[in-house]
């Protein structure tokens, strides 16, 4: 276990906002960042952080926390493995209350995966430098590439012995279990049941993933045999999905996230070496077909790609329509097409950084209009063929989310196409209406962004709900639980244990209030005022989402909101006696409404005179608490 004094030095060292950064393009908002959901399909940011609190809050899909919980949720952490991260991230030395040995049968199986591969890199590595065969053909490969040392050893490329065995006996002597060598895809079964090197021969590339733990390979031939498969990647595993990673992003999303840019080329060899030059906002989709899971990675750090294509023009065609996608996720796209005979990697090579950076400023058209000369031109002089041309780049623009945009869109290709701006906007029209009938959707939406909302709650709230009037309860004990009282007749005393005393006679419903509650109530029989931090690093995961919940808003109000709209809102800390009393005797009201509810039922079935009489008179006696508790309520409102 992580000694506790290790966990306090690692939660104070950790910058949520810094932490979920690496993961989420976040953007200031007040005291706040907000950003697009990492665990939702969204377009209107519901994501928000909160330094000061040291939580985050999805107001998409519900979840919230510290910055532990995110790396849980997001990269699917154990506790410790997420600790272990932040202090690795801070240069925090990790103490246990017991020295371990690794076990690695005892590891879970992810994890499992996650050390198979991590020693695989460190095999292909070693292989390539500390062997005679590793640096006379892999090192050898990467230097006529044009790849320095640097380059090679920070994407921890590596070399595969050119033997059946090297590597899979290596590791089964090592320990690693033959299950999770196969799972990974780095050994081979035959139909005896004994394994082989997958990438024998190969040079390889390690794929990492968000947090720069390698996942998965890329191994690539240097035999000239036709036979032979050029590349051999890694297969589908519980730690690796292709379709959701994009090689290099780990070491790119930095530079991305600064130079509010993506270049996106096709290979692994681009990207080294766009990333040498200095150009380090670049990443690949591995020779496979762009998938939306990795335009959605991309979104959340940039809105802008530009693709860097080679020169294969027929190739460019084939992916046009698929680069709609990005469109349909609100992206903007900018398209560079490289002389004939380069591609990123040579040109790059060729030319040089500052050459290759202003062929890309001169030459990067929007995809659009890209889009529309390519069909054009292939068109001709055809009428028929024409038509198409103008149905297709329209059906492009349809997928354009902003109004705004696709307007100036339509507006542009209706200069380029010689045809009425009028008719494109109609054939526009036409196919938005058809998709939202499909969808099932509204015709019209509009919504409020979210920095325009206003940002308070009412001091007491009149719902019914017991749920929302105990949550009422929980939000008063984070807020205002350590605070001193000094009212008329009240002193001396804190507003949690107050509250904990007068709740007492109080059974809560919701089990995660109920929860909380009664922790509240044993720290404090401890000696303890619990603070928000608490909570937000409690053990019980149904605690700590009702405290992140209770803690974060999604929205903000500006500072010059009363100057802008001369709207007050009311601040409930201007009168605290009203604001705790209040959510006390309004959940006491809710609860005996509730009795006095099943008392009218109980009494609708009661069978005998005595029966009823009973029922009666406790009736009464709940009429008179309700009585006695709406007017003090409303005397205490009111003061």
């Amino acid at each position: 276990m992580i000694t506790k004094s290790t966990i306090d030095r690692i939660m104070e060292a950790t910058d949520i906002a810094e932490v979920i950064g690496d993961f989420v393009q976040l953007k200031k908002r007040g005291a706040n960042y907000i950003g697009l959901s990492p665990f939702a399909n969204e377009r209107t940011p519901s994501f928000t952080v909160s330094p000061a609190k040291g939580i985050f809050k999805d107001f998409s899909s519900g979840k919230g926390g510290s910055a532990v919980t995110f790396l849980m949720e997001h990269e699917k952490f154990t506790y410790p493995e997420a600790l272990k991260w932040l202090a690795k991230k801070y240069g925090i030395e990790v103490e246990e209350t017991v020295e371990t040995t690794e076990n690695r049968e005892e590891e879970n199986r992810r994890e499992s995966l996650m050390i198979v591969t991590g020693f695989a890199a460190k095999f292909f590595q070693d292989s390539m430098w500390e062997t005679d065969e590793g640096q006379s053909i892999g090192l050898s490969y990467f230097k006529e590439r044009g790849f320095t040392n640097e380059t090679i050893k920070k994407f921890e490329l590596g070399y595969s012995p050119d033997q059946w065995e090297a590597f899979t006996s290596k590791a089964i002597a090592e320990g690693y279990k033959p299950e999770f060598l196969e799972e990974s895809g780095l050994s081979v079964k035959r139909d005896n049941g004994s394994t082989y090197d997958r990438y024998r021969g190969r040079v390889m590339f390690p794929i990492h993933g968000f947090t720069g733990r390698v996942i998965a390979f890329g191994g690539r031939t240097l035999k000239s045999d036709k036979s032979v498969p050029k590349y051999v990647n890694s297969p589908e595993s519980e730690i690796y999905h292709k379709s959701s990673v994009l090689y290099g992003l780990y070491f790119a999303k930095k530079a991305i996230r600064d130079e509010d840019n993506c270049y996106l080329v096709e290979g692994y060899a681009d990207v080294l070496s766009v990333h040498q030059a200095g150009i380090e906002n670049v990443v690949a989709s591995s020779g496979t077909s762009l998938t939306v899971e990795q335009i959605r990675l991309i979104g959340r750090f940039t809105k802008n790609v530009t693709i860097l294509y080679d020169g294969d023009a027929a190739g460019i065609k084939a992916s046009l329509r698929g680069l709609d996608m990005i469109l349909e996720e609100g992206l903007n796209v900018k398209v560079v097409l490289f002389p004939d005979g380069h591609d990123p990697d040579s040109y790059v090579r060729n030319v040089g950084t500052s050459a290759f950076k202003k062929y890309i400023d001169d030459n990067k058209k929007d995809f659009i209009l890209y889009k529309t000369s390519i069909l054009l031109k292939e068109a001709g002089n055809d009428p028929i063929k024409k038509a198409g041309v103008i149905r297709e780049v329209v059906e492009s623009i349809a997928k354009i989310p902003d109004s705004i945009k696709a307007s100036v869109f339509i507006k542009e290709c209706s200069y380029q196409m010689q045809i009425d701006e009028r008719s494109l906007l109609t054939e526009l029209n036409k196919m938005r209406l058809a998709k939202a009938k499909k969808d099932g959707q509204p015709t019209q939406n509009f919504q409020t962004p979210v920095e325009e909302m206003p940002n308070f709650e009412p001091v007491v709230p009149e719902i019914k709900e017991t749920f929302t009037q105990e949550k009422e309860i929980v939000r008063l004990l984070l807020l205002y639980g350590n605070r001193m009282i000094d009212w008329d007749g009240i002193a001396n005393t804190y507003i949690g244990p107050f509250m904990i005393a007068e709740l007492s006679d109080v059974t809560f419903d919701n089990e995660a209030c109920k929860a909380f509650v009664e922790d509240y109530r044993k720290e404090v029989e401890n000696g303890v005022l619990p603070d928000e931090q608490h909570y937000i690093h409690h053990t019980d995961k149904g605690i700590v989402d009702l405290a992140v919940t209770m803690l974060a808003t999604r929205y903000t109000l500006s500072e010059n909101w009363y100057e802008m709209h001369k709207i007050l809102v009311t601040d409930e800390q201007a009168n605290m006696k009203a604001t705790v009393l209040g959510g006390i005797f309004h959940l006491k009201k809710h609860k005996v409404g509730q009795i006095l509810e099943k008392l009218r039922n109980e009494l609708q079935t009661a069978q005998s005179e005595h029966d009823q009489e009973i029922l009666l008179n406790q009736y009464a006696r709940m009429k008179k608490v309700e009585r006695h508790i709406s007017d003090y309520l409303g005397s205490v409102i009111l003061k």
